[in-house]
Order: structure tokens, then C-alpha cells, then sequence
């Protein structure tokens, strides 16, 4: 590179060091677990999205053997030229019967779920609103659509429907252009849960096209897993979902569930299912069996919400502000950048790791601890978690 290009990334970088918003990788041996190795020490991991701890789990590990041994590493071209084989459609059907709907299509990422939904589904001329804490793969899919995006402010439904009430006479109902209301189920960084009820109520008002990223839901809310429309005793079927198997299902790729219709309108006018190669068959194996599990095995729910409680509860009592969360996802509120990442470091250094979330991530002045639940938690780990958190808190000063 030129010196030029050489001296304009140093002072980036420079700038990022100086405001505490620098990032580095942190390696972890062996397998991710509640226990894993840092550095070479054994740390308590709080801040995996293995909810479930399913990704250990032997029924999974046994599915993606299987399919290797059967089907090989990899499916090596895209689903639409060779790529499409039997274990890929037996998934699609599969989580679409989880998710109680017609159809469902499968991404290589859940982040290129929503770019592909979004992008393909929104065209000129169309209105998007989207929750100001959405995603950043609901914020780029509506970035990369050519519609109108307006953003409305976290979970207000009346700042929502003044949104829908000012939106241009064209997309009105009856009009030939759609209007798309995108949120997520459960929060990434809050960890609180979109009122669905509501906004499915005031799209039906404005005639107009409800998506919802379930990601971090899946396998975790609703008396069976199936999300957050089970959360409320919903059922919806025009209601469009994304979601993600990297999550609690303890595997990796993305999926669209929805209408057969917009699934077949999906699969051909979403770039980033037309030009990726197929997910790995061993990777679609383990996600057929993580939902399997997640219906056969309810008591790791119910360990999760334990362990979540129990956790939400101690912190709450040292004096922690949680942000109202109300999943396994909890914010420990700090807002100064650097104070949280040195508390990041002393809870580190005491074997706990619960890596410090900034901007841009979350926005300014909102820097926190984002430690998650596993089910997989043990009482004594939770203890030591929950002991360390207090001696941190109370040496820097927090609590």
C-alpha cells in the first residue's frame, strides 16, 4: 500500500485506541462450553449465544458425523446450480414445521437471512420502519433495499403508528406499494422482548407486512421454543420470520420462514441465497437435531430460565441496572466506554469472561457487560459468576 493509505489507517486506528473502541480477538481452546480455556486459564464463559448448551450436546455431534461420513464436507456450489441436496430441503421443512408455517428457506448466516428478505422484499417506491435497536443485519438489509426506511423509537408502538399515518398517499392501503414493519423478537443488546401483539395490531390497521428476527428467541421463548409468537399465544401465518440456527440451536446458518409465496420469492430474488455455496450437510444435520431436541427435551429450557433468574435476581440486588431485560441475554449497565472495558478485564483477570460491548454496537454512553445464560450453567458457576461481579463493582466503584 502507499504511504498515504499506510499513514490515513494508522491515525484510524490510533483514533479507535484513544476512545477505548479498539477491538482484538481473544482466543478460546477447545470446545465452547459454560468452562473454557483462555490464554491458557480456565475461565467461566458468560457471553456465548449457546443458550441451550446444545452444541455439546452428543445428539448433535452424532447428526454431524453422520453426515459427513454419509454426504462428505461440503456441498460445493450454490443451492440454485448443484448444491441443493435431500438434507437441505429436510431442514427447510423441518424448521418450518417448528415454526408452524408453510415453507422456509436456509441461508449460509442469519445475517444473510435478513440482507436477503430485506433487500429483495423491499423495492422502490415501498416504506420500511424499522425498530431504532434493530439489528445490524435488519439496518444493512435496509440499507441495500431501495425503499423508504424510517426508524421508530424502541418498542413505541404510538411512535410506530404516527410513522404509518404520515407514510406517502401511494403506499396507502389499497395502493401498490408494500409497507414492511421489521423488529426483533428478543433484543441482542437489551435483552428485552418486542411487544408483538401490538405491532401485528397496528399493521393490521395500516394494511402492511410484519417481519421478525427471531434469532436470539428460537429455541428459548414459548412454552415449546418456537419463539416469541409462542410467547404470546400468537399464530400468524403471513407474519414473516428469520431466524438462526447459531444460536440456541447450537449449529450455524440462517433461515427465512413464511407463505410458500415468499419463499418462492425469496429463493429467486435474493442475492445472497443465489450466489452462496450451500450450508456444509454435517451443519444442516446438527440443526435437524438440535430441533429435535429442543421438543424432546423441555427440562433444558426450564434449566435455562433457573439459571437466568437466579442470575438476573443476584445482580439486581447488588445494585446493577439490567436495562428491564427479560431473557437470557442481560445488560449489566456501566455507560462509561472506559470503565467498561477495565471492568471487563478485572472480571477477566478473576475467571469470568464477559467481553465489554461499545459503540458502535450499542449507542454512545451505553457501554455494558452483555452476559448471557446457558442452561448448561452450574449453581457454583453462577455463584463464583455473581461473587466476582460484586468484588469488580464494588472496587471500581460501580455499585
Amino acid at each position: 500500500m502507499s504511504l498515504l493509505v499506510d499513514q490515513t489507517l494508522k491515525r484510524e486506528i490510533d483514533g479507535l485506541k484513544r476512545s477505548g473502541l479498539y477491538r482484538t480477538l481473544r482466543k478460546i481452546a477447545g470446545p465452547v462450553d459454560t468452562q473454557v480455556s483462555i490464554d491458557g486459564r480456565d475461565v467461566i464463559l458468560l457471553s456465548s449465544n449457546n443458550y441451550l448448551g446444545l452444541t455439546n450436546h452428543p445428539r448433535l455431534k452424532e447428526a454431524a458425523a453422520w453426515a459427513v461420513n454419509k454426504y462428505g464436507a461440503g456441498a460445493c456450489a450454490s443451492r440454485l446450480i448443484a448444491g441443493n441436496m435431500e438434507i437441505h430441503e429436510e431442514l427447510e421443512k423441518r424448521i418450518a414445521r417448528f415454526k408452524g408455517y408453510q415453507a422456509a428457506i436456509i441461508f449460509s448466516t442469519g445475517y444473510m437471512a435478513n440482507i436477503g428478505l430485506i433487500s429483495s422484499l423491499a423495492t422502490k417506491g415501498d416504506l420500511i420502519l424499522s425498530d431504532e435497536l434493530n439489528h445490524a443485519s435488519i439496518i444493512d438489509g435496509c440499507k441495500l433495499s431501495d425503499a423508504e426506511v424510517k426508524v421508530y423509537p424502541h418498542n413505541d408502538i404510538e411512535g410506530l403508528r404516527r410513522l404509518l399515518s404520515q407514510r406517502n398517499p401511494r403506499s396507502s392501503q389499497g395502493g401498490s406499494k408494500k409497507t414492511i414493519i421489521v423488529t426483533d423478537g428478543i433484543f441482542s443488546m437489551d435483552g428485552d422482548i418486542a411487544p408483538l401483539p401490538e405491532i401485528l395490531q397496528v399493521a393490521k390497521e395500516y394494511d402492511s407486512i410484519v417481519i421478525i428476527d427471531d434469532a436470539h428467541a428460537t429455541g428459548v421463548l414459548g412454552e415449546n421454543g418456537r419463539g416469541t409468537l409462542e410467547h404470546f399465544s400468537l399464530e400468524d401465518e403471513n407474519l414473516i420470520q428469520v431466524g438462526t440456527f447459531s444460536k440456541a440451536l447450537g449449529s450455524l446458518g440462517g433461515f427465512v420462514a413464511g407463505p410458500q409465496l415468499v419463499v418462492d420469492y425469496v429463493r429467486n430474488k435474493a442475492r445472497g441465497f443465489i450466489y452462496s455455496t450451500a450450508l456444509p450437510p454435517s451443519v444442516c444435520a446438527a440443526s435437524i437435531a438440535a430441533i429435535d431436541t429442543v421438543e424432546k427435551e423441555p427440562l433444558i429450557r426450564k434449566r435455562l430460565w433457573e439459571n437466568v433468574t437466579r442470575f438476573r435476581r443476584g445482580l439486581i440486588n447488588m445494585g446493577y441496572d439490567t436495562v428491564g431485560s427479560q431473557t437470557q441475554i442481560i445488560p449489566v449497565m456501566i455507560k462509561d466506554t472506559h470503565l467498561t472495558m477495565e471492568f471487563a478485564k478485572g472480571i477477566l483477570k478473576k475467571g469470568i469472561y464477559a467481553p465489554g460491548i461499545r459503540p458502535p454496537t450499542v449507542p454512545e454512553g451505553t457501554s455494558r457487560i452483555r452476559a448471557t445464560l446457558m442452561a448448561s450453567h452450574t449453581d457454583e458457576q453462577i455463584k463464583m459468576a455473581l461473587a466476582v461481579f460484586e468484588s469488580e463493582g464494588q472496587r471500581l466503584g460501580i455499585i
